[in-house]
This record gives C-alpha cells, sequence and structure tokens, in this order.
C-alpha cells in the first residue's frame, strides 16, 4: 500500500518544480532531504522513476511521474475543503425517509422543497410505508420516519411536526342536507372501508365506532386513506380517516365531517435513531421541520 505522506511530498516537489522551493512551499515543516527520501522511497514502492533533474534544482516529472501526479493532484488538492467540510457538517448526502401515504401527499411536499432548496445536492430517497413502526430506522433501511407512533420507544428520538383529526366521509350524494346530522345508520346499505384488520389503525377504527354503538355490516379492506378517498368517491363505501386539515379531506364527489366529541387527535413525528452516525442531511431535515399549529 502506498504511504499518503511520500504521495504527499511528490506532489509537493512536482508541483513546485524542484525540492528546496517544495520544502518552502509546504504547509507544514519539512526538510529538502526530507523530501528527497519521501520521493526515493515511493519511487521504490512503485518500482519506477517519477521525477528528473532538468536543472540547478529544478525537477520535473517523468511520463510515470506525469501519470501518477495526474491521478492524485486532485485528490490532494481537494482534500482539505473535503476535510473542513466533514468537520463542519457542510456536506450532502443521502437521506432515506419512510412516511405514510397521506403524509407523503399532504405534508413533505412543502418540507422537502425547503430541504432542497438549503441543501440543493442533497439526495433523497422518499420510501411510503403503510403503518407508522420504527423498524426501518433500526436497520438502517431509513433515516427518519414520519408517521402516528402511539408509543416511542428510548432507543429513537422524536418531535412533533403536525396532527391528524379523524374524520368521517360519505359519498357526496349520501350528504345529509344542509343543517342535519349524519346518520350512520342511513349508510348501512354501503360498505365500511376499514384498514387491515389487525393493524393499528383498524383498531382505532373500530374503537371510534363502538364508542357510539355502531357495527358495520359489511366493510371492505383497504390499506391506504388515499385509497379509501378514492372509493367515497366513486360512492362504493364511506370511512374515517385520519386528515390533517381538522374539517377533513376535500373532493368534488365526497362530504368530510370531523369525528369525535371532544375532538381526538393524533400527533405526527418526525422520527430517528438516537445511536445514529452524524447525518447533516438529517440534521437539515430536523432543523427545518414544520411546527404542529
Amino acid at each position: 500500500m502506498i504511504d499518503l505522506h511520500r504521495l504527499q511530498g511528490f506532489h509537493l516537489v512536482a508541483a513546485a518544480g524542484g525540492y528546496a522551493r517544495a520544502a518552502r512551499a509546504a504547509p507544514y515543516p519539512i526538510t529538502q532531504p526530507a523530501l528527497h527520501q519521501q520521493v526515493k522511497k515511493l519511487e521504490a514502492e512503485v518500482g519506477m522513476q517519477l521525477l528528473e533533474r532538468v536543472g540547478k534544482d529544478l525537477m520535473r516529472p517523468t511520463p510515470a511521474g506525469a501519470h501518477l501526479l495526474a491521478f492524485v493532484g486532485p485528490f490532494l488538492r481537494d482534500l482539505p475543503t473535503v476535510v473542513r467540510r466533514l468537520r463542519t457538517g457542510e456536506f450532502d448526502g443521502v437521506l432515506s425517509i419512510q412516511a405514510e401515504s397521506l403524509l407523503i401527499r399532504q405534508l413533505l411536499p412543502s418540507w422537502l422543497l425547503t430541504l432542497r432548496k438549503k441543501r440543493p445536492h442533497c439526495q433523497l430517497q422518499l420510501q411510503e410505508m403503510l403503518h407508522g413502526d420504527v423498524a426501518p430506522l433500526r436497520t438502517g433501511a431509513a433515516d427518519a420516519i414520519v408517521a402516528y407512533l402511539p408509543e416511542v420507544p428510548d432507543d429513537i428520538a422524536s418531535q412533533p411536526v403536525a396532527e391528524l383529526f379523524p374524520c368521517l366521509i360519505v359519498p357526496k350524494e349520501r350528504a345529509p342536507k344542509r343543517g342535519r346530522a349524519v346518520s350512520l345508520g342511513d349508510l348501512s346499505d354501503l360498505p365500511f372501508l376499514a384498514y387491515p384488520p389487525g393493524s393499528r389503525p383498524h383498531t382505532l377504527q373500530m374503537q371510534a365506532l363502538a364508542s357510539v354503538g355502531t357495527a358495520p355490516r359489511q366493510t371492505i379492506s383497504l390499506d391506504t386513506a388515499d385509497a379509501m378517498l378514492g372509493y367515497v368517491e366513486s360512492g362504493l363505501g364511506w370511512s374515517l380517516v385520519p386528515s390533517l386539515d381538522p374539517s377533513g379531506p376535500t373532493g368534488r364527489r365526497l362530504a368530510a365531517y370531523p369525528w369525535g366529541k371532544p375532538r381526538i387527535t393524533f400527533p405526527v413525528l418526525l422520527a430517528w435513531r438516537k445511536d445514529a452516525p452524524e447525518n447533516p442531511m438529517l440534521d437539515a431535515l430536523i432543523a427545518c421541520a414544520p411546527k404542529p399549529a
């Protein structure tokens, strides 16, 4: 393995054109004999003469030296800048985020636009997750998740970024006339659009319906709130879904109503692993995170 200090000495002499000039120009204390020894040891390592004398204290690269110089020159020139950026966190990189589909659609666009303005060279990887789970953080599959987490484990850090409001959504043609309350009994001929049985969102839906003494006669299982909105707008069912807007989601063919008295809300969290390696992109994401209203 070639010694970095010998490469650096060779680069100094080749760039300065001689040992005396290289010793004077070096960013650290070094003598001409020491530089000469570094070059000779490097030539022994590669088995080729790298510099030739063309005048009094005037050296130039041989063809082999010029080839090596073309490779190491940019590296040694840019290395101090790279090290400084590493130490100050000024470098850009890759940031992997997982979030629920509703949040990808309604919360993340403006947030990530702000991030990209601050870090234009950041490589964002955004992936949908069906339900909030910290497992991707622990396995390293994600640097951050954005989701509703009913419990935050001790090894996970988090901060609130929004609130979700439960809302009843029904097809527009099944909405009551103005001034009348929605009667769930009037929707009994339509399927209830539920999250997959066994999931946390499904449990929350069933608990909400049980609190008003209602149990759906028929259900259709769907994975996401966006899918449920599509079904409702098609007149194929009704549901309880989370919404970032307290008034509920909007659509030309659906009607939305706040659910719960008193109103219940669910916090949306930005979460990351406490012992994750230093990542300036994660720090930037946290810094520009929205604040709950």
